[in-house]
């Protein structure tokens, strides 16, 4: 492989995308979320704040729940962004353009959307190797709690984008009240990731397929982009490969779909596919 290739995986990697400044990124969340007529705030949660955005119509037990991927973490491949919040929030529009009529919640990542005000232990490392850490599985949990009671609901279906989808199986694994997990160009065997990619392994954070043997009876489904060489559907294939046997997983491979694009643009046409009838509510 050509250095130059090399350099521009790693690039990938990390989610390098053109810098734009907190105050604009925090602003198209909030021409997004105000457009939508959707509600907004951040919740205390363990040991972070974590911002959320939802709206609340029709009668529905069950709540779907759209993770944030892991924003912008490098500004070059040695460079730790001093802000997580991403330039281009894809789950935040992906869960826009939910089709269901029930209640739907988007739960940015720690750190995302609150600093510099509510960010609480916003160090580094949790949006760099400790972005998968059990004390940011645990304030998610928390805030699932919380909207879960608020919304009147008992069942989740966690939709997760890139390291969104990461944190919604590792989630799974550990909750009773999860109806199904959709993921959406996911880094799923994250070992199997940094490995393929020569960088070095996230310390300190867990890897979701070690609990790959606890999802067996949950129903799942694993959109990969074709086109997409951050993650792409090797890394989906290595997860699946340890799911036990009977699993009710299916992996959609999309062409012409990268990383980015084209997910969130076609997210009601994709949220149709007949392999999601699989997840009870959906």
């Amino acid at each position: 492989m050509r250095l130059a290739h090399i350099f521009l995986l790693v690039i990938a990697l990390w989610g390098l995308a053109a810098c734009s400044t907190v105050p604009q990124r925090d602003a198209l969340r909030d021409q997004l979320v105000a457009k939508a007529g959707w509600s907004s705030g951040v919740v205390p949660s363990g040991e972070f704040d974590i911002a959320a955005s939802w709206k609340n119509t029709g009668q529905s037990q069950t709540l779907f729940v759209y993770l944030e991927g892991d924003g912008l973490a490098y500004i070059t491949p040695n460079r730790a962004s001093t802000n997580p919040t991403p330039d281009n929030p894809v789950a935040l529009r992906m869960a826009i353009a939910d089709p269901h009529q029930g209640p739907v919640l988007y739960l940015a990542r720690p750190c995302q959307y609150v600093m510099p005000d509510h960010g609480r232990n916003c160090a580094r490392p949790y949006w760099t190797v400790k972005r998968y850490a059990p004390e940011i599985v645990a304030s998610l949990n928390t805030a699932l709690n919380l909207f879960k009671n608020k919304l009147g609901t008992r069942k989740l279906v966690i939709v997760g984008y890139s390291g969104g989808g990461a944190l919604a199986t590792l989630l799974a694994a550990q909750r009773n009240d999860i109806a199904g997990i959709v993921t959406v160009a996911a880094n799923l065997d994250t070992r199997y990731w940094t490995d393929r990619a020569g960088v070095s392994s996230l310390t300190g954070s867990l890897d979701p397929a070690d609990f790959a043997a606890r999802l067996g009876n949950l129903p799942q489904v694993h959109f990969s982009g074709v086109e997409d060489t951050t993650v792409g559907p090797a890394v989906t294939r290595a997860f699946m490969a340890k799911l036990p046997a009977n699993t009710p997983v299916s992996h959609i491979e999309v062409p012409r779909f990268d990383h980015f694009c084209c997910w969130a643009q076609n997210w009601q046409q994709l949220s149709i596919r007949p392999e999601l009838k699989t997840i009870p509510g959906w």
